[in-house]
């Protein structure tokens, strides 16, 4: 049988990006899809870009890095530290690029990862805010959020149908 489960939705504020969707695993498997080098596994396409090289220290105070692959080869560093940490229901990091990013710069940012049990998995919610000054950018990173947990949702699909 197939869970059913609602597409992700995003929206922006000018301020804050959030993006929600409900992916079809136990909280502790999706919160170590977004935090682990397992997010190099299903993070991207090949014809947007990837993720690769992912390391993090997962503590308060923490850090995280990891390179963004072009589909043409470039290689754009990102990275940033825990502020919070409530295993399995909430992670919060910053997060910046390490590049000039043509929306928002190398202007540091806020991700919260927010998940709730629900009876198809998790409810995820990414809260990504710092967005103040840069609206196109806030509107960019709520649409490329509702792509990503697509990538998330089928990510987990897939595995589910191949165990």
């Amino acid at each position: 049988m197939m869970l059913r489960h609602s597409w992700p939705q995003a929206m922006a504020n000018g301020e804050t990006a959030m993006a929600s969707a409900e992916i079809s695993a136990a909280p502790e498997r999706v919160l170590a899809a977004l935090v682990t080098h397992e997010v190099e596994r299903w993070w991207g396409s090949a014809d947007t870009y990837r993720m690769t090289g992912w390391t993090a220290d997962l503590r308060v105070g923490g850090t995280w890095s990891v390179n963004v692959r072009t589909a043409d080869g470039r290689r754009l560093p990102a990275g940033g530290a825990f502020l919070d940490i409530e295993m399995p229901r909430r992670i919060v990091q910053t997060r910046r690029y390490d590049w000039d990013h043509p929306t928002l710069g190398r202007h540091e940012t806020t991700v919260a990862y927010l998940l709730e049990p629900t009876v198809c998995g998790t409810r995820l919610t990414v809260c990504h805010g710092g967005f103040a000054g840069f609206p196109d950018a806030a509107a960019e990173h709520a649409e490329a959020w509702a792509r990503v947990l697509g990538w998330l949702q089928k990510y987990f699909d897939e595995g589910r149908r191949a165990a």
